[in-house]
């Protein structure tokens, strides 16, 4: 990873129309809360989020690592392209969902012997997804090496599976998973095939998908602090929110060329 030393040496151009949008969710659209299901993103930008749909014909996608249901409920009304779980669910701009599946029987010990072992440190919080699994410390650091522990030993009991560290939780996930694999999928078909990837994130989760989005000469924006692999960076999620106010006030303009400060 590289440190941005100054993320306001080159700003993007965006233009009407030309653009492809991937949005984390979790201390990108929302701000992080203390558990998963206290997290929510304000009206005003689900509101935002459906105008820059409309203004990009529709490419614009939520990759995150929560499941697609969540991000539904997040984001209703808008429902449009998503890839959720890392990418081991996504859905198409059609609304044909592609699923990666464990094997029911690995599924089940895993969730059996996560949660007889999480239990017992209190604070901790596992998150079953079905295809993957979250491990929750946030409230409980001091058990951080304990909680890693366990998903490397269970990562080493069952081949096919991998660790996705983030921020004060891991996850157990298949491997080959990835966001940057989901937004690279995403740049293949319409509408955002053609179009210049944007992808903005927060977390070691979107590490790869701000990899995938420089490959693709993209631009890629690192949410707060920390050694990243994106060119551009935002201080917080209310940085990102105005950050949305002037993408869509260049696109109703139509201010074509017209550059913006991150």
């Amino acid at each position: 990873m590289n440190q941005v030393a100054d993320p306001h040496a080159s700003y993007p151009t965006l233009t009407n129309g030309q653009y492809a949008f991937f949005f984390d969710v979790d201390g990108t659209l929302a701000a992080i809360q203390s558990r998963p299901e206290a997290v929510f993103i304000p009206e005003q930008v689900i509101a935002q989020l459906q105008q820059l749909s409309a203004h990009s014909q529709g490419a614009l996608a939520l990759v995150s690592g929560r499941p697609i249901e969540q991000l539904d409920a997040l984001a209703a009304p808008l429902k449009g392209p998503a890839a959720g779980v890392h990418g081991a669910e996504r859905r198409d701009a059609e609304g044909h969902l592609q699923r990666i599946s464990l094997p029911a029987e690995v599924e089940q010990a895993l969730r059996s012997e996560l949660q007889e072992a999480m239990d017992a440190w209190p604070g901790t919080q596992l998150e079953v997804k079905g295809m993957a699994f979250a491990l929750h410390y946030r409230q409980a650091m001091q058990h951080e090496q304990d909680v890693l522990r366990l998903a490397e030993q269970s990562v080493r009991r069952f081949p096919g599976l991998a660790l996705q560290p983030g921020k004060c939780v891991v996850e157990i996930k298949p491997q080959g998973i990835d966001k940057g694999a989901a937004i690279s999928d995403f740049m293949q078909q319409p509408p955002f095939a053609g179009r210049t990837p944007v992808f903005i994130g927060d977390d070691l989760t979107d590490e790869k998908g701000f990899a995938a989005v420089n490959a693709a000469q993209g631009i890629s924006i690192k949410v707060g602090e920390g050694a990243t692999e994106a060119n551009f960076r935002l201080e917080d999620v209310n940085a990102v929110y105005g950050w949305l106010e002037k993408i869509l006030l260049l696109s109703e303009q139509d201010n074509v060329g017209k550059e913006f400060r991150l």
